[in-house]
């Protein structure tokens, strides 16, 4: 293994396309071979498993003295000779097993083993006699599953990460390696293409709706021919018809987006592919027991469905994505059409959407029923993850006749859970769409009707909320429902409360408070007891400390941590009124902390407010003012203002103007702006009177070796890999080494980001 020129055995064929990305997977892949004998590159179809093998051997190729070869075992079927294949490909004049591994046996080689899949029994068989007889035998494999076999490493292979929404940044995207093959490839066949302002969110949309597969961004980026980036995208929803012009000297299943999944499906067994199809009803992943729930009967047992998404799991069907304490499964968007088109074609889809729907039902159900508890974190973050599924749940009962009235159902029950909506906005969305679809005069109309109002009134839109609750009302009376009754009573005093008319408010909520203890629904009646404590504060009754110490003592007893945080925000609102500033504060900031936990910007929003408010009135003006700021930004990400907020509107304004006197227009603005230049993390820093350190600037050197500092100091002058070579009296290839572990070692992408940092480093680290 220690030859130093190239040997001129194999059949490794030239690579007609540049080579895109893979720094971090060619590196691990290098490292995994050389330290073993066997590794296993697994995962999805199209992610480019073949592609890196012939890239991680053609750059390893110098240590094998007696060749790297090459075989492509896709067009054997399941009962062909495997050992006379491969010794065919290496020139074993003796096609059976004893010979081959006698003819490898002294012999430094590698083989490339490339699709075994519908092979593996057979590839694990043939991979253990090879490696146990011949010492200098190294094996490379791609499969879609492992071989399990002793001594193999693997290494999964994912597809490339792709742009976030948030990433807006030119430079960022431009380097991510999705958008970076599509415009490499996109190239190929229209020269004159370039990513740029004019088509960047469309090419970066392009890559996350093809999931970053490499073979269905090449795919897509073929169709430039015909079509530009943004109409591509427009056409996605019918990937399979649209990308079909893979190239000529391409595998028959890599010339389409259909055929490369068929492969797939095909090593699937009768009852894999049922559940594939029917785990396609998920949107945004699921954990076991929704699997089992929703898919299992009609040919699948309850009790064989986790072997079955074992088996799916391991052929790279399904993926395992940890999530805390739960595991949940998911598939790319891709194999999830793709199941979903095999689903429909079976007749069995609308028993499954059918099965979904009342899965979310169920869901919601138990969400309001325990929310207020031990696991109201928990329900929470569960609700948070299983938005996808409460959405296309929401969108089959609004499209499917005669079933808006589980579209109903499911969102009205969320009321106490609107975290698990992006925003007020979204809930109303849902719920008015329903409404409109179920006019039928029952009792889940009359419950929809005030939650719907509800979340309209957060929303700043009390003129909506007026029919809705009159409507909610008179059918409650005419059913005699007292829950829905009480509702419609409570969700008025809440209207009133936000107007600023907190007498009436103060009449309405405690009334409310007693039809709800009537009812005896814990979470419902704690509800009204905030509201109602936050209404004494306002009008500074002398009822507001018994008020708010009953809500924080009854949240804190009940474990319930998002409604300690409510409890918390308004007992500093009534130390602050008391005058106990610190107090307030202290409590304001223990609020923002659960918050944060919860993820609840609307909450989040309220104490950066009510933090303001104190800061002002304790005579810390410039630092008041800029909270406003931030209060500002955190209002604005969630499409609510405090104009809506009658409650809340008027303390801000006699803050605005404490600040506008005592610090004079220009000085407040100027403070004001800093807070609204901030962004959400910045504002719960803020908050949190949380200043940190600036991070000293790393010490670039301390990875590099001393040759590899040298030739970054030569890389940083603009140097090219010759005249670096050159100057430094070694080879080309060598210099191109050493820069390619710069680069990898600093997780840096191009040479101009060398430049870039030996250029900024500080006087210690030159």
């Amino acid at each position: 293994m220690g030859a130093t020129t190239r040997s001129c055995a194999g059949n490794l064929p030239l690579e007609l396309t540049s080579f895109v990305g893979r720094r971090r997977e060619l590196a691990e892949g290098k490292r995994a071979l050389s330290a073993g004998r066997m590794l296993t590159l697994i995962g999805v179809g199209g992610v480019g498993k073949t592609r890196l093998a012939r890239k991680i051997a053609a750059e390893m190729s110098r240590e094998f003295e007696d060749g790297v070869w090459l075989i492509d075992l896709a067009p054997l079927g399941a009962r062909d000779l495997l050992a006379e294949t491969v010794a065919a490909a290496v020139g074993c004049p003796y096609p059976d097993i004893d010979s081959l591994a006698a003819y490898l046996q002294d012999k430094e080689t590698l083989l490339v083993l490339d699709n075994c899949e519908h092979l593996i029994a057979q590839c694990g068989a043939l991979a253990g006699d090879l490696l146990s007889t011949a010492p200098g035998l190294r094996i490379l494999a791609t499969s879609r599953q492992a071989l399990r076999i002793e001594g193999e490493q693997v290494l999964e292979i994912s597809p490339f990460t792709v742009p976030e929404p948030a990433e807006a940044s030119m430079e960022d995207v431009l380097h991510n390696e999705a958008v970076r093959l599509f415009e490499d490839r996109a190239m190929a066949v229209v020269p004159e293409f370039k990513v740029s302002d004019a088509n960047i969110l469309a090419v970066a949309r392009l890559c996350r709706r093809l999931d970053g597969i490499p073979l269905a961004i090449e795919l897509a980026a073929a169709r430039m021919l015909i079509l530009s980036a943004e109409q591509i995208l427009q056409r996605l929803d019918d990937r399979f018809r649209l990308l079909t012009t893979g190239p000529t000297t391409a595998p028959p299943r890599q010339k389409t987006l259909r055929a490369l999944v068929d492969w797939s499906y095909d090593l699937c067994s009768e009852e894999e592919q049922a559940l594939w199809g029917r785990m396609s009803v998920f949107s945004g992943g699921c954990d076991l027991e929704a699997i089992e729930q929703v898919c299992s009967e009609d040919g699948i047992a309850r009790e064989g469905v986790p072997d079955l998404v074992t088996q799916l799991v391991s052929k790279s069907i399904v993926l395992r994505r940890g999530q805390d304490s739960t595991v949940r499964f998911d598939m790319l968007e891709t194999l999830r059409q793709y199941g979903w088109e095999r689903l429909v074609a079976s007749g069995h889809d609308t028993t499954l959407r059918l099965r979904h729907r009342d899965w979310c039902r169920d869901l919601a159900a138990r969400a309001e029923a325990e929310w207020f508890g031990d696991h109201q974190m928990e329900w929470l973050g569960r609700l948070s993850r299983e938005q996808g599924n409460v959405r296309a749940a929401l969108e089959f009962c609004l499209s499917e006749p005669g079933e808006a009235w589980a579209a109903l159902e499911i969102a009205a029950a969320m009321w106490s859970h609107r975290l698990s909506w992006s925003s007020p906005s979204e809930g109303h969305h849902w719920l008015e769409r329903a409404l409109a679809k179920e006019p039928g005069a029952g009792a889940v109309r009359a419950k929809a009707l005030w939650v719907d109002a509800w979340l309209v009134l957060l929303r700043g839109d009390p003129e909506t909320a007026k029919p809705l609750l009159e409507e909610c009302r008179t059918l409650a009376e005419r059913l005699g429902d007292e829950a829905q009754l009480a509702g419609a009573l409570h969700i008025t005093g809440f209207s009133a409360l936000l107007a600023g008319d907190f007498a009436r408010a103060f009449t309405l909520l405690e009334e409310a408070l007693a039809r709800r203890r009537l009812i005896g629904h814990r979470g419902h009646e704690w509800v009204a007891l905030f509201q109602l404590a936050l209404t004494a504060v306002l009008m500074d009754d002398p009822r507001s400390t018994k008020l708010c110490e009953e809500v924080l003592e009854t949240a804190r007893r009940a474990n319930a941590e998002w409604s300690v945080s409510y409890a918390l925000w308004v007992t500093a609102l009534e130390r602050w009124r008391r005058g106990a500033f610190c107090d307030a504060v202290t409590m304001m900031r223990d609020s923002v902390r659960l918050k944060l936990r919860c993820n609840d910007h609307l909450g989040l929003a309220q104490c950066v407010e009510g933090l303001a408010w104190v800061l002002a009135d304790d005579k810390q003006y410039e630092q008041a003012a800029q909270m406003l700021g931030a209060a500002q930004v955190v209002w604005r990400s969630i499409g609510t203002s405090l104009s809506g907020l009658g409650h809340l509107a008027g303390a801000h304004d006699r803050c605005e103007s404490t600040l506008r006197r005592h610090l004079k227009d220009d000085r407040f603005q100027a403070a004001f702006d800093r807070g609204a230049e901030l962004t959400l993390d910045q504002v719960a820093a803020y908050a949190l009177d949380e200043r940190p350190a600036r991070p000293p600037a790393p010490d670039v050197t301390s990875v590099l070796t001393r040759r590899e500092r040298e030739i970054a100091e030569c890389v940083a002058k603009g140097m090219s890999n010759k005249q670096i070579a050159d100057a430094l009296f070694i080879a080309q290839r060598t210099a191109e080494c050493h820069v390619e572990n710069i680069l990898r070692k600093l997780n840096f992408t191009s040479r101009s980001q060398i430049v870039k940092t030996w250029d900024s480093r500080p006087p210690d680290q030159e």
